[in-house]
């Protein structure tokens, strides 16, 4: 890194000294204005190198882990550049919806029962072309949990089934109630602590391809709702490993950090809306239950919690659904292989409320947290369109997971 910042202003220096001999003195206040320009650049260049540029840390309860990373998934090992013109964790969060390509994905649809009398949409990509897992009783199959009012048309969720696509393994997308068109059967949604629908889920998958290697993908609140499932579990779920991307671990310090103004202003607002919208084609089904009026006038999460979803699953007040919500809380208890991926820049998962330490103690967990990244970006690349870091890590440790899994889930 010494040696390239050298090298930079060593060129910058000689570039100069060239202009002020070569280019005539007519022409001196362009030459000027081109030095300014070459040094800026070459300035520009030395800070991103040095302050925005890093390799990512990485944080694991045991050596054999790490080492397992780092053998069979070296990215999370090398230097994460971010898009020099949009490395802030607020303008990744923000651009990576538009700048990121979709995919054209074609899913086959399920709808699962539920005991309660509800339903969950599934939407397959069952990869029938596979040319490396011919057959379907043994393809490789991830489970993919999408954000809060996210679905299988998500970007990110594309890429991922595109990863997987490439490497011959098998998507399910777990589509939370209500979320994807289909008819609210009973008066309840989802929320990241209750996880009796995921459950159900993996349940079913597992019986239908119980000879399948099989594991897990959550993204955002869909990480938080796998990280709570498997701190119930410990070792008993059918899943070899589970990958979680941006996921809030203390929902205290989450919604803190959303209210603060500017961050309500582009995210914790507009995100309220979209919870208010996703329940609003339910109308009907739930305001015989709820005051729909009332949630209606949330303008924030945590007020929309407080009205609708800690009311819906039973809780007391907001502050108990909260802490119920919170994966830091259940860390410790993870018994399969997992990998996390967080910036320590994301307004939606403070990098202060990461539980470094609890994750030191668990030999399952492996924390990688970047500098730069925002929530859900990670974008890379002067166009960053085609794929970003956290598709690079999705599809190194899936990979690894199913084509080396024996020297990891017998840790």
């Amino acid at each position: 890194m010494r040696l390239l910042e050298t090298d930079l202003q060593v060129l910058t220096r000689e570039l100069s000294l060239y202009l002020e001999i070569q280019v005539p003195v007519g022409l001196f206040g362009s030459s000027v204005g081109l030095s300014l320009v070459l040094g800026f650049s070459a300035a520009f260049a030395c800070y991103y190198l040095s302050s925005i540029a890093k390799k990512p840390q990485l944080v694991t309860g045991s050596e054999s882990f790490s080492h397992f990373l780092q053998e069979h998934c070296p990215v999370v090992t090398e230097t994460y550049y971010p898009t020099v013109w949009c490395w802030e964790g607020r303008v990744q969060t923000l651009l990576r919806p538009f700048i990121t390509s979709r995919l054209p994905v074609q899913y086959r649809n399920e709808l699962i029962k539920t005991p309660d009398g509800g339903q969950i949409s599934l939407d397959w990509f069952d990869n029938d072309d596979s040319i490396r897992f011919p057959d379907a009783s043994t393809r490789p199959t991830i489970l993919l949990l999408p954000g809060l009012t996210g679905t299988s048309k998500e970007s990110y969720i594309l890429h991922m089934i595109q990863q997987s696509e490439m490497l011959g393994y098998r998507c399910v997308v777990f589509n939370n109630r209500g979320t994807a068109g289909e008819t609210l059967l009973t008066p309840r949604t989802y929320c990241a602590a209750n996880t009796e629908d995921l459950e159900a889920v993996i349940h079913h998958i597992h019986n239908m391809h119980a000879s399948a290697p099989f594991m897990a993908a959550g993204v955002s609140m869909g990480g938080m709702l796998l990280l709570n499932y498997l701190g119930q579990t410990g070792r008993e779920t059918p899943l070899m490993a589970a990958a979680i991307f941006s996921a809030s671990w203390n929902v205290f310090e989450s919604a803190e950090s959303l209210e603060k103004p500017l961050n309500w202003l582009l995210f914790n607002y507009y995100l309220t809306t979209c919870l208010q919208s996703s329940i609003s084609r339910h109308r009907q089904m739930l305001e015989k239950l709820f005051d729909m009026n009332l949630v209606m006038k949330a303008k924030t999460i945590r007020e929309f919690d407080k009205q609708f979803t800690s009311v819906m699953f039973g809780y007391r007040t907001i502050d108990d659904y909260y802490v119920d919500a919170s994966p830091c809380r259940k860390l410790k208890s993870i018994g399969i292989p997992v990998l996390c991926l967080n910036s320590l820049d994301d307004v939606f998962s403070p990098g202060h409320a990461i539980p470094i330490e609890t994750a030191k103690k668990n030999p399952n967990v492996a924390l990688v947290l970047t500098a730069c990244g925002g929530h859900i970006g990670f974008l890379e690349g002067m166009w960053p369109r085609k794929c970003t870091y956290m598709d690079r890590v999705f599809k190194q440790f899936v990979q690894a997971v199913f084509e080396h899994g024996n020297k990891i889930c017998s840790m």
